[in-house]
């Protein structure tokens, strides 16, 4: 049996990571480098978030494809992202409040149901592009989303910001647009940093956002 975290090797050769996780699936979209303040009553989750503290191990987040985040367990979208737990407190018995950092975007392999409809999963964890320089033609996005971070202040917008970072950028941006999670969830799967930022320039273009 397989632990929480494994590597495999796929027929063509490269590695490939994988993990054992819970998921929580929200009618929310985490991204990488993302905090999200999360309120936890259901007892599967508070289940869950106890031993993620206590094995000091990541669970996923995942937006709802259907199905509610409370009562019977939601079938979630494919990719979701990893969340690791970092402030926390239970002022009122019964109802934690978390808050979730985002971590490394992941592929969903297999899942099952675990005890109390908490779900369970094998996930292939996506490879990160390492750092990739903002393209000179992209460099507009950047006075919007630099007042945005300073708006939002450190809490929303934690240190550090990478500015010079086109995947950074990207995400940050598509974090605050005022569009549907299935929107963002679609932002959240694609491949390509650049096509991202070429995305998001076109929309807040339509919009005149952009100087």
């Amino acid at each position: 049996m397989m632990g929480w975290f494994d590597f495999s090797r796929t027929p063509s050769g490269p590695v490939v990571e994988t993990m054992d996780i819970p998921l929580f699936p929200l009618q929310t979209v985490l991204f990488p480098g993302s905090v999200l303040p999360l309120k936890i009553f259901e007892q599967r989750y508070l289940d869950m978030a106890a031993a993620c503290m206590k094995e000091n191990k990541p669970f996923g987040i995942c937006l709802i494809a259907s199905g509610e985040e409370t009562g019977p367990a939601a079938e979630p979208h494919p990719v979701g992202t990893l969340a690791e737990i970092g402030d926390w407190e239970m002022e009122q018995l019964g109802i934690l409040q978390i808050t979730a950092r985002g971590g490394r975007r992941f592929r969903i392999l297999e899942k099952r149901l675990g005890a109390a409809q908490l779900q369970e999963a094998r996930v292939e964890i996506i490879a990160d592009n390492g750092p990739l320089a903002m393209p000179a033609e992209r460099q507009r996005l950047l006075p919007l989303l630099r007042r945005v971070v300073g708006d939002l202040g450190p809490e929303r917008m934690p240190e550090p910001h990478h500015f010079d970072d086109a995947e950074w950028v990207g995400y940050r941006i598509t974090e605050i647009l005022p569009v549907q999670n299935l929107a963002k969830q679609k932002l959240l799967e694609l491949e390509d940093p650049l096509a991202r930022l070429e995305i998001l320039e076109k929309f807040l273009d339509q919009r005149k956002l952009l100087g």
